[in-house]
């Protein structure tokens, strides 16, 4: 079995199963919770990961450190001892990203090394794609195709912090768009309308069911009324991504069926310097700073107004400045009024 040419230090770990008693199939993301500049080279050089601890000693499979380094810990061929779960180790592949202490922030570097990593991963085992759940009960039974797992999964830990956690989705996405991945292969929802929606746009959710993942098989109840869409899987049984708009009635946060979605098919006002916009219930803090992935209070949020400084991309993502708060937000997260 072979390891990833994309590793630039190797530092093998006594702390590992050997073989594998599993086929990878799986993908596991840490976070060290340390310094977010650390390198591949000083993450894999930590006590715990070259000094034999048979009941507390631990390791990974890669290592990728702030500067975008990239480290081997133990060869994919054998099981690393890094989620608090053998089972999950044996089959899954697991990376350790460079991180602060919070696991609140890591920089761009390290994440486009991620990706990178990730990618080639998947290319050399034959996973075709990458599915991610918010359910743990689909990732810990690998149910709907789910084959993205945590370690908060397995243990009491917040691990791998929030900013990598709400993250996986657009990971997946980013990188089945790089494998060429198909879509899951069941017969799609038709909008009633006969037309397609884009992120941005809000929509009438007429539904009652919204769905962990794009290719779930059930999912629990939701109200309907207005609603944004905040993500696209085109062709996948549950295509669209839907968060409730403030006010609108649904409580909708989730994918959800085409058929059930109606209204408008035109984008809603961009976001732009200048605009005024609201704040959706549930959106975290954007930019570099600590703060990024941090939940915004729910007072900040709702029929609350501020004015946008500025546009600019953090990391991949639209992001507003908002001056009253002098903080920055994704775009997917707020409404122009």
């Amino acid at each position: 079995m072979s390891n990833s040419p994309l590793i630039s230090y190797t530092k093998l770990s006594p702390n590992c199963t050997k073989p594998r008693n599993h086929k990878i199939d799986t993908i596991t993301i840490h976070c060290t919770a340390g310094n977010k500049n650390n390198t591949a080279k000083q993450i894999v050089g930590l006590t715990r990961f070259i000094e034999y601890d048979a009941k507390n000693g631990a390791s990974c499979n890669y290592a990728v450190g702030g500067d975008g380094s990239v480290a081997l810990c133990v060869d994919e061929g054998n099981r690393s001892w890094c989620s608090s779960s053998g089972t999950n180790d044996h089959r899954a592949v697991t990376i350790e990203v460079a991180s602060n202490i919070a696991g609140t922030e890591v920089n761009e570097a390290a994440y486009a090394a991620l990706l990178n990593l990730v990618t080639d991963i998947c290319k050399r085992n034959g996973i075709k794609k990458l599915v991610w759940s918010t359910s743990k009960n689909d990732r810990v039974n690998h149910l709907n195709g789910c084959n993205m797992t945590v370690h908060r999964d397995y243990a009491n830990k917040s691990c791998p912090g929030e900013w990598l956690y709400s993250r996986h989705a657009a990971i997946a996405a980013e990188v089945n768009k790089r494998l060429g991945a198909t879509a899951t292969p069941t017969t799609p929802s038709v909008p009633s309308s006969g037309t397609t929606f884009k992120v941005g746009d809000e929509v009438t959710f007429t539904g009652t069911t919204h769905y962990t993942s794009a290719a779930a098989t059930s999912g629990p109840a939701c109200k309907p009324g207005k609603a944004k869409v905040t993500a696209v899987s085109a062709g996948a049984a549950h295509p669209y991504h839907l968060i409730a708009v403030s006010g609108g009635g649904s409580t909708v946060y989730g994918w959800v069926n085409a058929k059930d979605i109606s209204g408008a098919t035109t984008a809603a006002k961009a976001v732009a310097a200048g605009s005024t916009v609201t704040i959706t219930a549930g959106a975290v803090y954007g930019g570099l700073s600590s703060a990024r992935g941090a939940k915004v209070p729910s007072y900040v949020t709702g029929s609350r107004r501020y004015t946008v400084k500025q546009v600019a991309a953090h990391n991949g993502v639209q992001e507003a400045l908002l001056s009253e708060l002098n903080s920055w937000v994704a775009l997917s997260y707020l409404t122009v009024v």
